[in-house]
């Protein structure tokens, strides 16, 4: 629910609380097309996988190991305890990456394989989900003002051309954000399909 109390003709307030609140799903994007694999190696396709050990609830990878990029196709997990090794190995192992690490005993190595094309529409399928469940996060923030917007106008708390003018704005802000993500999406999806 959004706390905002709206005045009449003072629209800069509004516009700052909904890309404030539109930036998130924006920021939330982003963090999830990272996490889809393109040609490159990255560490953010690992450092958030469950590790179960120490007998207690599983923690982030990063959380248990220092990660790095030596090269372009393999990503290095250095674990700060070596007895947890198979419990990595086995969260990479149940991970969706489809990649099995090279263990040396001391440092795990994940040699990240050249895309299939099935698994490059894959990608593009998971990607298509992200943008949608962005684009679902805009509209549900679209609602929020705009019942916030109609209910200031019911009460008789702003006037019917200032409810026009922040309906006509919010659409505006809308339309903008949905026009990152999509943009967002497509940067994305050319790194995907380019070999």
């Amino acid at each position: 629910m959004i706390e905002l109390k709206l005045t009449e003709n003072e629209q800069k307030p509004f516009e700052k609380a909904m890309e404030s609140e539109l930036d998130k799903a924006i920021k939330h994007l982003d963090g999830e097309l990272i996490k889809i694999r393109t040609g490159r190696a990255h560490t953010s396709l690992v450092e958030d996988l469950p590790v179960a050990c120490y007998g207690g609830n599983p923690m982030p990878l990063k959380n248990v190991a220092s990660l790095s990029v030596p090269e372009s196709t393999m990503i290095a997990i250095q674990p700060w305890d070596i007895s947890i090794i198979p419990n990595i190995e086995t969260a990479i192992i149940n991970s969706s990456l489809g990649v099995t690490p090279l263990n040396d005993g001391n440092l795990i190595r994940l040699r990240l394989p050249e895309i299939s094309s099935e698994r490059r529409d894959e990608l593009v399928k998971i990607l298509g989900k992200k943008l949608e469940e962005c684009r679902v996060s805009i509209r549900s923030t679209r609602k929020d003002f705009n019942n916030l917007i109609r209910d200031a106008k019911k009460d008789k708390d702003i006037s019917e051309n200032f409810h026009s003018r922040l309906s006509d704005t919010l659409q505006n802000i809308t339309d903008k954000y949905i026009k990152q993500a999509e943009a967002a999406a497509k940067k994305k999806e050319k790194e995907i399909t380019s070999i």
